[in-house]
């Protein structure tokens, strides 16, 4: 009896050891021939990647990065579609923004240096490609593409960070992530655009993106469940937020977020009749409110503001974003700023 139990007891801890699937990697000290431990972490988020697809046990899965440059040089797909909305895939750092010891340098640093790629209307480089639901990507720092957007009037090279193709996918959570970029030097397309079904942006800071997020196609379904809730948009050069015809106003939540010094600050796809809601929120310093896509805006795509209902959101005042890279608010809003009651940016614990 005694032998029985013991038999089951090793058992049961083997099936919690495959359940709670965990990976390191570090750019600095890891190896693609080590374990995946943190004694012995991965070198590169694509070998996480690889292992993660092949791994058809039941269960979560969680790939920590530490701090550093983790360059990706080839896109990084998950195709393994095993997890449920307890189970999750979660892409995070192994210090997070509400960490006592965390700081903007300790944030790891994904650069997309892929190969560009023939996509819809141009060349197209992917960084992280989940294509499978129930993913969390927390706490990371991505950057704008080494790579121009524009080498001529028709070449037009786009860089997303974070792209989900799936249209049938659903719940993707984006938390505490930065996306920077530089129109000249190192431009992002868009920060996260994805196909599908429960995109949310929670306690994210797009800083000089040309686009933060598309809210993109879906498979005909009456909702798509989407979010941007408590996120700072600064310095959008073409628009703070994209809507599609598939991006039910309905259901899409949108509040405590700020979008300034930018271009437009909402797209709506051409052709699109839907509505929707935007409260608790500043929008500031925009050359447009609303506007028309795909493609540069006209005076002729400007577009009445009356598919957008604002409720308690400041259109006027100067957003401040602090410089000073020794602060823990450093891309953030700056101390004084307006809207530091909106509680936007990598913060959810009070600071």
């Amino acid at each position: 009896m005694i032998k029985y139990t013991f038999s089951l007891l090793f058992f049961m801890i083997g099936i919690l050891l495959v359940q709670a699937e965990q990976l390191y990697v570090n750019p600095r000290t890891g190896n693609d021939t080590y374990s995946g431990t943190k004694v012995q972490p991965l070198k590169t988020i694509l070998e996480a990647a690889k292992r993660v697809n092949l791994n058809k046990e039941p269960g979560a899965t969680t790939i920590i990065l530490s701090e550093g440059v983790h360059l990706l040089t080839q896109t990084v797909i998950f195709t393994n579609d095993k997890y449920t909305l307890k189970n999750r895939l979660v892409i995070r750092a192994d210090v997070m923004p509400d960490d006592t010891d965390w700081t903007p340098q300790k944030m790891p640093v994904v650069v997309t240096a892929v190969p560009l790629e023939s996509g819809i209307g141009g060349q197209e480089a992917k960084g992280i490609q989940p294509e499978v639901s129930h993913v969390s990507i927390e706490g990371l720092r991505f950057t704008g593409s080494p790579d121009y957007s524009y080498i001529d009037g028709t070449d037009l090279r786009r860089s997303y960070p974070i792209w989900r193709d799936g249209k049938s996918l659903d719940d993707l959570l984006i938390s505490q992530c930065m996306f920077t970029g530089n129109a000249d030097v190192l431009p992002l397309h868009v920060g996260v655009i994805a196909n599908g079904y429960g995109l949310v942006i929670d306690h994210c800071v797009f800083f000089n993106c040309k686009i933060p997020v598309v809210f993109w196609k879906n498979d005909g379904g009456t909702s798509s469940r989407s979010a941007m809730r408590y996120s700072l948009v600064y310095g959008g050069y073409f628009c703070g937020v994209w809507t599609t015809q598939g991006t039910n106003g309905d259901d899409f939540d949108f509040h405590h977020n700020i979008i300034a010094n930018t271009s437009t600050v909402w797209i709506r796809e051409k052709g699109s009749k839907r509505r929707y809601k935007a409260s608790d929120s500043i929008f500031a310093g925009y050359t447009k409110l609303t506007g028309y896509g795909s493609g540069p805006l006209s005076d002729s795509d400007a577009t009445s503001t009356d598919f957008l209902e604002m409720k308690n959101v400041q259109t006027t005042g100067n957003v401040m974003i602090e410089k000073d890279q020794s602060k823990r608010n450093y891309l953030q809003l700056a101390e004084g700023s307006i809207g530091s009651n909106l509680k936007v940016g990598l913060f959810k614990k009070s600071q």
